[in-house]
């Protein structure tokens, strides 16, 4: 038997959910039986598999210190600084200022060297986040590709998790800003409502109609500034699809400086040429939060921004 007292950072969190990440190389047949025989408990009672849990409550898991041993994996977290910009932190969620070039997941090529784990070996270096005992793990809300720089968002606790996925999901109370420098003179902003597909065997998106599988998108763009041939647009999201911005502005003949997919790849090499930018020009570049619910109903009007690498502050002064 095991005994654990529920954090704050698990507050609100599924019974059926804490289980599955505290055990989280055991089998779902296996957790499902547990709750069948009735040998969890929450301060002395059985519970079933949806009751939410509170901090300082006790649950009480039955099984075997082999099966305990088996089933219970603990992240391989070191604690220690973290080597990036925190644009904001409270006691629910980080704002990290994500560098290009770095993963927010790991993936086949890379496990370790990611955002991810950085906050979480920050969490563990501030006393925030115990990886032999938590069963739930602050994760981001969303994410970022790759050699796309800028603001990525984590929930520390369970409830701020879920509280930060819903409002992206549903675009209430939280407002992002990118920048993207872009090929040719844009005079005026407006929008772009162009359904997108996902090729699976070629990784790359499409704009396709939604009678052939598309899925709606729609992203609005304002220009700020303009360089010799080029100019910079603030972009929203309005909604959320894979290279959304990427592909809607290649799709109005204005693709992103220096992007490898869906850019004009005799630019982008002059562009490497000349100013070293091996990347699109792309940044998450502002968080505005607005009216929230618990626990985040502190974050109404804190607004946070990225900071502009050299690579891209470079291009523009070279423009």
């Amino acid at each position: 038997m095991v005994e654990k007292l529920i954090s704050p950072l698990e507050e609100g969190m599924k019974a059926e959910k804490f289980v599955r990440k505290y055990l989280s190389e055991a089998p779902l047949s296996f957790i499902y039986r547990t709750f069948r025989k009735k040998d969890i408990k929450v301060n002395g009672h059985w519970v079933k598999k949806d009751q939410a849990l509170h901090a300082g409550d006790i649950v009480r898991i039955y099984v075997t210190d082999e099966q305990m041993e088996s089933f219970r994996k603990p992240r391989p977290v070191t604690g220690k600084p973290f080597p990036y910009r925190i644009a904001y932190e409270d006691a629910n969620i980080l704002i990290a200022d994500k560098p290009a070039g770095l993963l927010v997941y790991g993936d086949s090529t890379e496990k370790r060297k990611t955002l991810t784990q950085a906050v979480l070996d920050y969490l563990c270096f501030k006393g925030e986040f115990d990886p032999q005992t938590a069963s739930f793990v602050p994760s981001p809300a969303h994410r970022l590709d790759r050699n796309t720089a800028g603001l990525v968002v984590f929930g520390k606790t369970d409830g701020a998790l879920k509280a930060l996925e819903e409002a992206f999901k549903s675009r209430e109370g939280i407002a992002k800003t990118y920048l993207a420098l872009v090929k040719g003179e844009v005079e005026k902003g407006g929008q772009i409502d162009l359904p997108l597909r996902k090729d699976s065997a070629s990784g790359l998106v499409r704009v396709v109609p939604v009678s052939e599988g598309g899925q709606n998108a729609l992203t609005a763009y304002t220009p700020i500034r303009h360089y010799r041939g080029f100019t910079l647009l603030e972009v929203s999201l309005l909604t959320g699809r894979t290279h959304q911005i990427r592909v809607h502005l290649a799709s109005i003949g204005h693709p992103i400086a220096g992007d490898p997919k869906y850019g004009d790849f005799a630019l982008n090499r002059e562009l490497r040429e000349k100013f070293g930018l091996n990347r699109q020009w792309l940044v998450a570049y502002r968080l505005e939060f607005g009216k929230l619910p618990a626990p985040l109903q502190g974050l109404a009007d804190v607004k946070a921004e990225a900071e502009i690498d050299n690579i891209l502050e470079g291009t523009l002064a070279g423009l």
